[in-house]
């Protein structure tokens, strides 16, 4: 018996065929309409439905690339389940090349969003229901803020066995257990009893090769997990081990100034220990920044010139440190030496 067609905002997309779909999301002052994309891949199998999406932060673009090769994948003819893709979902925010929608709201705290509220409320009301309801899993692909990067690392709510599961498949050696912030899409989602796991890697308005090709690598990953595609054909090593912070703290500036970073990120820091210095143009008035906390840096600010109380390092505890600190310097070297693709796409520098 053949599996029944997908539908989605009108569209009927038959087992064994992909479709793009426009969603309409708002209309410009010019009388434009503004939509957002969406391509539905459909199995022939049955199988979950993975929602992968990007830029619910209009200027976090990292993801918008992962997802561009996520779909291009010549194993996705043998997909069982349905992959909904999702590049940008804050259009407005990706045009403009800012994190907000134009009414200054965050549209990650606006979940589960209304049909009769803000704008960002009704873009989130629409993706919720048009999306995320007809969804199983979730994989949402964000970077750290505006001039600021993240290691790449997966964010997840492990007490969740599923979920901790998939955190698990995406094979990035750091984990974070973190809570659930009121308003977020991985909140909503959870309440519906949906796993989902968020991937956070590089910065805004920038794109990270390594970050990207860890994303991708990641969300295939889970996809196998959830046998959706078939095994990969090659060789397996062992598993590798896998870390999980249960806290994180940021170090703030103590003064206004110059910032000069002495250490980046995956780096082991000790409490105490100088990890920059902030001072004056003439170096008169100068201080360290000194680590709170033993851990990993796991975010860092990218901008030398800092306001007092400005978030300069996340720095993430671990109970093994030492071996998380390890296996992320091995796990780094291994993506920087590793094949970027097919010879006929060469890698973004």
């Amino acid at each position: 018996m053949a599996r029944a067609p997908f539908h989605i905002n009108g569209t009927e997309i038959p087992a064994g065929t992909r479709a793009t779909v426009d969603l309409p999301a708002a209309q410009l002052y010019t009388h434009t309409p503004l939509t957002i994309p969406v391509q539905v891949i459909h199995g022939r199998q049955a199988g979950p439905v993975l929602l992968v999406c990007a830029a619910i932060h209009g200027d976090e673009i990292n993801g918008v690339e992962i997802i561009r090769r996520l779909v291009k994948q010549a194993g996705l003819r043998r997909l069982s389940g349905t992959l909904i893709a999702v590049p940008i979902v804050n259009v407005l925010g990706f045009i403009d090349r800012t994190r907000y929608l134009p009414d200054r709201r965050d549209l990650n705290r606006s979940f589960p969003g209304s049909e009769s509220g803000s704008l960002a409320a009704r873009v989130a009301h629409l993706f919720k229901t048009a999306l995320l309801d007809k969804s199983t899993h979730v994989i949402d692909l964000h970077t750290a803020a505006i001039h600021r990067a993240n290691l790449p690392q997966i964010r997840a709510n492990l007490a969740d066995p599923v979920t901790r599961r998939m955190a698990e498949a995406f094979g990035v050696p750091l984990v974070i257990n973190a809570g659930f912030i009121e308003g977020s899409l991985r909140h909503t989602a959870h309440a519906r009893g949906i796993p989902v796991i968020t991937y956070e890697s590089g910065e805004a308005l920038r794109f990270d090769e390594p970050g990207i090709r860890a994303g991708l690598k990641g969300v295939l990953r889970v996809m196998r997990d959830l046998a959706m595609l078939p095994p990969s054909r090659a060789r397996r090593p062992a598993p590798r081990p896998q870390y999980a912070a249960d806290s994180s703290t940021w170090l703030r500036a103590e003064q206004d100034g110059i910032f000069r970073a002495t250490v980046g990120l995956g780096a082991r820091v000790k409490k105490g220990q100088a990890l920059g210095w902030i001072s004056d143009p003439f170096g008169e008035k100068e201080q360290p920044c000194e680590a709170s906390i033993s851990g990993i840096v796991i975010g860092r600010n990218n901008l030398p010139l800092v306001h007092e109380g400005e978030a300069l390092f996340h720095i993430a505890r671990f109970d093994e440190l030492s071996r998380a600190a390890e296996h992320v310097e091995r796990w780094a070297e291994g993506l920087e030496a590793d094949e970027p693709g097919p010879a006929a796409e060469p890698p973004i520098v």
